[in-house]
Order: structure tokens, then C-alpha cells, then sequence
């Protein structure tokens, strides 16, 4: 019976160490690894996702994510494209669907901001869109294959009337006459610290139908990971509807990456996402933070191959999409 008993004892000491591995494999496996990529100097702009790091959110759908920034010398598709890393922040859907045309097999998951930020910002005494037909415009090269082409088509505005824009608002400053581009939460803040008075106009308030903030992947991750960018996704979502209720642990984070970064700048985006409706406007009210639907990137879609900016032949709208991840996730803000 001895014998007996000791068999039985060695075989529960073997069952319960093997259920020891077992958990802390399955402990490991809960800590996956996941790299995100941003497309600019830590700011507000990514708040959700420095949130959800901040207060565990990732960690408790079993992800260890790493946000790393991006930069204006920074090419970070060509970072995704040679495995440094897992997903990237698009400035834009219509971005994403470009580089797709290039060649490069990217699937856009969620998109955070049902609004595209981006902004003309004129003089006080232009009231309207219209009126910017008489006035220097400054556009950044970028701005050519993107939101420039449609306020072109839609505004009667011409390649004549433009000149480069250097990502500095003096210019604009020194001249009445001028327009310049800008984003919702940077340069109008810039603007107003130097004491001149100035109208914003938010385009996608005047229709123009291009998200932002993606979260967009590599077709082979989101195939090969699917759960991982399934959980990244519900996460972001929920980090964002975090920080847009209490952003104080995201901007520890956002100050610790960028120490350029002030309170007062954070302060001002916060408060312009969440007057202008940029994460929980629009669809998402219904669907779900990150949300994006099928008659709007058919939008995007015919928007650019109007322009002749992709090749119907080599951008498969299908492909370019999946848009059942941040609907299964249905965070609503």
C-alpha cells in the first residue's frame, strides 16, 4: 500500500507541476507581445493608446503593446513592411489604400477618428470656404494626393494660388492674405498663442469623408494574429474612451516620450477632440469607437481613383478593410 501511495503521490506531484507549466505558459501566451507604431512625436492625438498602456487596458486583453513614435523623417510603413512592427497609426484611410496601390499589403482594422482633423485656417475676415479663392494657400506636398484634390474639386480652389507650406505659421502671421493647413489641435493653438485672430474650418464638417487615426496592418498579421489585432483593437477602442473621460495617466506617458510636450497643448487638444466630435461622433455613436462603414470608404475609394491617385486593378476595396473587428468590439464612447 506504501508503494501504492507513493506512486500516486509522485504522479499528482507530476500532474500539478505540469499544471503549474501549463499556467504560467498560458500566463506567457497572455502577455503577447504587440508593437504599434504612431505617426508623429507623441501627443494627444494618441492619447487612447498611451491610455490604454497606462491603465493596464492592454494588459488585460493579454497584450503587451509597445507604442513606438514616429517622426517627420520617420517612413513608418517601410518600418511595418520589414517586421518592426505589428500595426501603424495611418494619418489616414485614403493614406493606407495609397500604399496599398504602391504595392505594399496593408489592411486598415479601425479607424479612432470618425473625423479627419485636418483644417484650413484663414484670417478673420474669411467667413467661408468659397472665399478663399482670392487668397494664398499653403499646402504641405503631402496635401497634393489627399484632402488638397478634393477641396480643389468641391471649392473651385487652384494649383496657381498655392505655395509649399513649411510646418511654421509665421508666414500666415505676417500676411492677410494668406490660408494656411493645419490640424484641429496644433496649429490653430499656435495661432491663438501668438495673439492673431483666425477661422478654422474643420474640412470633414464640409464633407470630406476620409478617416483617421488608423490602426492599419499587414495583411500577413492580420491573417497570422488575428485574435491579437482583434484584442488591440477593443483595447485602443476602450483607451480612447478612457482618455477622452480622464486623460491624466495617458499624458504622463505622452510627456515621458515627447518632454516637449505641455500641459497647456494637451489640455487645448483634449478639450477641441472632444468639442468637435473627432472619436465619438458620426457612426461611431452606434457602432462603436474606431468604427468604419461601407458607403464611406467607397467614398474614399471613388475619391481617389477619381483623381487617378490608385489603380482600381491593384487596390481590391475588400482587401484594403476589415471592418467587423471594432463592430465586434462595439466600445461606444
Amino acid at each position: 500500500m506504501n508503494h501504492r501511495f507513493t506512486r500516486l503521490a509522485s504522479q499528482s506531484a507530476l500532474a500539478l507541476g505540469a499544471a503549474v507549466l501549463a499556467l504560467a505558459a498560458s500566463g506567457a501566451q497572455a502577455e503577447e507581445k504587440f508593437t504599434y507604431m504612431t505617426n508623429w512625436y507623441a501627443q494627444a492625438e494618441h492619447g487612447g493608446f498611451y491610455q490604454a498602456v497606462a491603465t493596464g487596458i492592454y494588459k488585460k486583453y493579454g497584450l503587451d503593446v509597445t507604442i513606438k513614435m514616429g517622426g517627420p523623417q520617420v517612413n513608418i510603413l517601410q518600418i511595418m513592411g520589414a517586421g518592426q512592427a505589428d500595426c501603424v497609426m495611418g494619418s489616414s484611410d485614403l493614406q493606407m489604400m495609397r500604399a496599398r496601390d504602391n504595392g505594399l499589403p496593408v489592411v486598415t482594422v479601425a479607424a479612432l477618428f470618425q473625423k479627419d482633423p485636418q483644417v484650413l485656417i484663414a484670417h478673420e475676415d474669411v467667413k467661408s470656404m468659397e472665399e478663399m479663392k482670392t487668397k494664398t494657400v499653403l499646402i504641405a506636398a503631402s496635401a497634393q494626393q489627399g484632402y488638397w484634390a478634393w477641396v480643389k474639386s468641391k471649392y473651385g480652389l487652384t494649383d496657381a494660388q498655392t505655395k509649399p507650406y513649411t510646418f511654421n505659421i509665421q508666414p500666415f502671421l505676417a500676411d492677410k492674405n494668406m490660408v494656411q493647413q493645419g490640424y484641429l489641435t496644433s496649429e490653430p493653438y499656435a495661432i491663438q498663442k501668438a495673439g492673431a485672430k483666425a477661422n478654422t474650418f474643420l474640412l470633414a464638417d464640409h464633407g470630406y469623408p476620409s478617416y483617421a487615426t488608423t490602426i492599419s496592418c499587414m495583411e500577413k498579421t492580420v491573417n497570422d494574429r488575428a485574435k491579437a489585432v482583434a484584442d488591440f483593437v477593443k483595447a485602443s477602442a476602450e483607451g480612447w474612451k478612457s482618455y477622452l473621460a480622464d486623460p491624466a495617466p495617458g499624458n504622463a506617458l505622452i510627456k515621458k516620450d515627447n518632454p516637449n510636450m505641455t500641459d497647456d497643448q494637451l489640455a487645448y487638444s483634449v478639450a477641441k477632440m472632444k468639442e468637435m466630435g473627432i472619436v465619438g461622433s458620426g457612426d461611431a455613436v452606434k457602432n462603436g469607437i474606431g468604427t468604419m462603414t461601407e458607403a464611406r470608404i467607397k467614398a474614399n475609394y471613388d475619391f481617389l481613383v477619381g483623381q487617378k491617385f490608385i489603380d482600381p486593378a491593384k487596390v481590391d476595396l475588400a482587401k484594403a478593410y476589415k471592418l467587423d473587428l471594432a463592430r465586434n468590439a462595439k466600445v461606444l464612447p
